[in-house]
């Protein structure tokens, strides 16, 4: 009998046993080192299928739900097999075979994805992954490409909302790997960024349209005419224009749509409604935001100037609070406590380094590029916080960390950027939030704990070390690149002892 055949549900039960048993003689046929349980799971699935008059080209995934869930009376079978994961796992890898040999019928559009792994494989090795990270990645994909299949979803349907629904299905998709249990946190991560990838590697050939892709929320054209004006009359970093934009994405609806209708009521509720979840700092980046954006409008004509005095204050005392330090002899214990036997170990050295001996924001060494260092003159130009650059001089045993990173850890790759990922594909780190999370690292590895966090706290240190040492605050405003010297008064009162000698004694009080 020809196990492609269509059998009747059938009317006589000797014709369905036998059609059953060249369905599975067929199976093994293709699959000659099926265990003994995956054949008897195959028995089985027909058997309950020809107990209950399903022909076999209507035993879809719903049927295999179906089948999961009976209360077994199958004769030999027992009910405590059904509550084996493995079991219907090989079920569902005999459903895929009724389905590639045209047994059960695949809606229209719905194509194997797994057809393009072979390619998507080859690039991930030429993008120089690790085999660990390989082996995820491509095992990630054919799960993705499996479930996309038994869902029945065309390749051209598949949105960022399909990647999500796969990250937290409850697996069932009969492959030998996947136990049929989602692993909460890092798994559910890991079928993300698989699937992401590659859906990717899809888009870029073609076979999903990326028109069809998540649909992009509309954008406010005051939103971009605003990003505009902040590089162009205010000179504004990348950076700073992503946090202004992604700021007033927030309440800017609420203002109206008209600016010439804009009103105080509206503009003071935007700032007083802020929920208690917002801190003190969220707050200020509010006001600030709010009043940058009503400027802009102004500048345009399109609203009335004495709106800028609607915007309450968030109110900041200034010199309230002393900047947060590191001892300079505990600097130096951190500096040697970093290695440098691995590459990463190389990499967070030199960016600590950096950070100081150079009194460096987070910002300078995210952004610092191959072609701003001069090693003939030893010095590195910075672009800092706007359009104009600096040039620092570069102390020697940062000069050797920054030297000894490029030359014996930094991957090879097209980016400019000096600091990249120790993984593949070698990209430039995200955002200058993971140099914090690099300093993090190495005071964790050196055992240092109740110290002030951050990376910024390099740079207070550093400034209050040269306070300390006689430099006036002109001379550390300059070092630091500050536009305002109200902004290095900070470092007036960074020393509390120093402070507490010239501090007089209060009315009253013993002296």
């Amino acid at each position: 009998m020809n196990p492609t055949s269509n059998p009747h549900s059938g009317s006589d039960p000797r014709a369905a046993v036998l059609d059953s048993r060249a369905l599975v003689q067929g199976y093994l046929a293709q699959h000659p080192k099926l265990s003994a349980g995956a054949l008897s799971a195959a028995r089985h699935f027909l058997k309950w299928a020809n107990a209950h008059d399903i022909a076999h080209k209507d035993l879809d995934a719903s049927a295999v739900d179906r089948f999961a869930r009976h209360r077994c009376r199958c004769g030999r079978y027992r009910l405590q097999q059904l509550r084996d994961p493995v079991y219907l796992t090989d079920v569902r890898r005999f459903h895929r075979y009724l389905e590639d040999a045209g047994i059960v019928t695949v809606p229209t559009g719905v194509e194997r994805l797994d057809k393009y792994l072979p390619e998507f494989a080859d690039g991930l090795r030429a993008a120089g992954y690790s085999e660990v990270t390989y082996a995820g990645r491509l095992s990630q994909a054919r799960h993705f490409a499996e479930w996309i299949f038994q869902a029945h979803i065309p390749a051209k349907e598949i949105t960022d909302v399909t990647i999500e629904q796969f990250s937290l299905h409850d697996c069932r998709c009969g492959i030998r790997t996947k136990r049929g249990r989602r692993v909460a946190g890092s798994g559910t991560r890991d079928r993300r960024r698989g699937a992401l990838r590659f859906v990717n590697f899809l888009r870029d050939r073609g076979v999903i349209n990326p028109a069809v892709s998540p649909d992009t929320p509309e954008v406010d054209p005051r939103l971009d005419g605003f990003a505009q004006w902040l590089h162009r009359e205010r000179g504004a970093t990348e950076e700073t224009i992503r946090r202004y934009r992604q700021e007033a994405g927030r309440w800017v609806d609420i203002l109206g749509k008209d600016p010439t209708h804009y009103d105080a009521a509206t503009i003071r509720s935007i700032v007083l409604g802020q929920g208690p979840e917002r801190t003190r700092s969220s707050l200020r980046m509010t006001v600030t935001v709010l009043r940058a954006l009503l400027r802009f409008t102004v500048s345009q004509g399109l609203c009335a100037p004495h709106l800028l005095h609607a915007v309450p204050p968030a109110v900041r005392r200034k010199l309230s609070t002393v900047p947060r330090v590191i001892p300079a002899a505990t600097i130096e214990d951190i500096i040697a406590s970093s290695g440098t036997t691995t590459l990463v170990d190389l990499r967070d050295r030199a960016i600590l380094l950096l950070l100081a001996r150079m009194a460096l924001r987070a910002g300078d060494v995210w952004q610092l590029r191959l072609s701003d260092i001069d090693w003939r003159a030893g010095r590195l130009r910075l672009h800092g916080k706007s359009r104009r650059g600096t040039k620092l001089p570069l102390p020697q045993d940062a000069g050797d960390a920054l030297l000894a990173y490029i030359e014996d850890a930094r991957p090879v790759a097209s980016t400019d950027r000096v600091f990249l990922r120790a993984q593949a594909p070698f990209t430039p780190l995200r955002s200058s939030a993971e140099i914090a999370g690099i300093v993090a690292r190495i005071l964790k590895r050196g055992g240092f704990s109740h110290l002030p966090t951050g990376s910024h706290v390099f740079r207070h240190s550093l400034a209050s070390a040269w306070l300390r040492d006689g430099a006036d605050l002109d001379q550390i405003g300059i070092a630091l690149r500050h536009a305002s010297r109200d902004t290095t008064a900070i470092y007036a009162k960074v020393d509390v002892s120093m402070l507490a000698a010239v501090a007089q004694p209060w009315p009253g009080a013993a002296s």
